[in-house]
């Protein structure tokens, strides 16, 4: 297979960029037998090229495919790979729709075990395309792609992360991002609480500038698990930025545990793939 996932494969939707670097590689670092993709799918802000410290054009492979770019590990595919670092994507729905499916049905990512999806922020478009154009992974899905002749398509959609801090803000954001993966039935595995607490480096008071809890109450009011918390860290901003997260560069750091954390609780909530 060259485009599509082999049926026992992952994947994943994961909010707020930082957090879905560090994820996917966390995922790799938890289970070195497994392959992970990373597919940005923010076409108005694609961030994964200088978070990964990655460069250049995709080749095309004899299919007219296109080859990742890889690092740590980790292969990965982004609409900044295909324009200039500083050109602006003005592009109308229609258009952004056709981008994220050539994203995901023109690479050639080889035989993944998890694909995690760099999503915007929002309920629109690109969250639409991603989820419409993904089999959900349950039996009906399965006799369907048998009864239609499907056979190539093997896309499995087992899943999806909701990231957000405490407040009350944000939190209304994550509620309806939450509420429209339950819409278009893409099961959400949990919630993550970031920048749950800022610890001074000096003195070590803690100090909850977000908020405390509001993740874990709104976990509670829609009946979904809390699958960990980050901490503020400035370290993760700046490992990210200079392209080296903080789960490759300090991996025994109190970050890059909790990511690591995280990772695990998210693969103990994923289905048993279909046979």
């Amino acid at each position: 297979m060259h485009l599509y996932l082999l049926p026992e494969n992952i994947f994943l939707n994961i909010s707020q960029e930082i957090k879905r670097v560090n994820i996917a590689l966390a995922l790799a670092a938890n289970d070195s037998t497994k392959e992970v993709g990373l597919l940005d799918a923010d076409i108005y802000g694609p961030s994964i090229p200088k978070m990964m410290n990655l460069k250049g054009n995709p080749e095309l492979t004899p299919k007219n495919l296109m080859r990742p770019l890889k690092n740590y590990g980790i292969a990965c595919m982004s609409m900044g790979f295909l324009i200039e670092e500083t050109a602006p994507v003005v592009w109308r729905g229609l258009m952004v729709m056709s981008a994220v499916e050539k994203l995901l049905r023109q690479v050639d990512w080889g035989q993944l075990d998890y694909l995690v999806i760099d999503m915007p922020p929002g309920t629109g478009d690109v969250q639409l395309s991603v989820s419409q154009n993904i089999p959900i992974a349950d039996a009906m899905v399965v006799e369907t792609i048998r009864k239609t002749h499907l056979s190539n398509r093997k896309w499995i959609e087992t899943g999806a992360v909701i990231i957000s801090t405490p407040q009350d803000i944000a939190l209304l954001d994550a509620r309806k991002g939450a509420e429209m993966f339950r819409k278009v039935h893409v099961p959400v595995l949990g919630l993550v609480q970031n920048m749950s607490v800022f610890q001074c480096p000096k003195c070590k008071h803690e100090t909850h500038i977000f908020g405390a809890d509001g993740v874990r109450d709104l976990a509670k009011s829609l009946r979904l698990d809390i699958l960990g918390d980050i901490p503020l860290h400035v370290n993760v901003r700046e490992t990210c930025d200079s392209g080296q997260p903080v789960v490759i560069s300090q991996p025994q750091s109190d970050a890059a545990k909790a990511y690591l954390r995280i990772a695990m609780e998210i693969v103990r909530r994923l289905p048993v793939p279909p046979a």
